[in-house]
This record gives structure tokens, sequence and C-alpha cells, in this order.
């Protein structure tokens, strides 16, 4: 097998909510997939793309599949890889004005690891590194 490319759909709440958020963290829009149903985004400069669906039309089009509650169960954990250990704080205090909460505050973790967890507004995790 060897996709063209891959993405992520996630489920959310609310899209507005999902843009300002991802916007105000300097996400670049996929405009042209984002409609009354879902917020799309590129992530990373080989540009992965993050769907934030919201969770009513995921589910019914996936039919048989039920999204948990993020806030209490995860399916998977983006780490999104930072330059510096400055850029690991800065980026701390970008989520904190975007809206997003804190998992764990930045840290060193072994000799040569500095990093962070955070949560969007519908509360999926992301871990931001640097190494």
């Amino acid at each position: 097998m060897k996709p063209k490319m891959i993405w992520a759909n996630l489920a959310v709440a609310n899209l507005e909510r999902t843009q300002k958020f991802y916007t105000e963290l300097g996400f670049k829009s996929n405009n042209p997939h984002s409609s009354n149903e879902l917020v799309s985004f590129f992530a990373a400069g080989n540009e992965f793309i993050i769907h934030f669906f919201l969770k009513s039309v995921i589910e019914n089009n996936l039919k048989s599949i039920q999204f948990g509650d993020p806030d209490s169960s995860n399916e998977i954990i983006f780490t999104l890889s930072a330059e510096s250990k400055n850029q690991v704080d800065e980026w701390a205090l970008e989520v904190k004005k975007a809206g997003g909460t804190i998992v764990s505050e930045p840290e060193s973790f072994g000799e040569n690891y500095y990093g962070f967890v955070f949560a969007d507004p519908d509360g999926h995790k992301f871990n931001v590194f640097y190494m």
C-alpha cells in the first residue's frame, strides 16, 4: 500500500472555536476543504492535514464508530517538533493565550528532551517536544 497522502480527522463540538484556536496558533487553513461541517488545517512544513469535523457528522459518516470523550481518553496524540527550548516555552504561552489548556507544563525529560502537553478547546491532546 502506498497512499498518496495522509490526514487526520478529529471530532469537535464547535467549528468557530476550533477555527479561532488553530488560527491563533498559526496553523495554515486548508480553506478549499472547510465547510459548515468541518474546518481543515495544514500542520508542519510537510503539510500534514488535520480535519476537525463536527462530532455528529463524522460519527454519521463512519456509521458504527463512536468517538470517545477526549477529556478522559485518547486515541492518538500528535507531537509537534520545536526547534529550541525557548520555542517550547513560547508555544506554551501561545497555547494559553489562544484558549488551550496546558496538561503538563514545559519540563526536561532525561538529558536532552524538553516539552509539554496541551489540550485544544475540545480536549484533543498535543505533545510539544524539543530534542
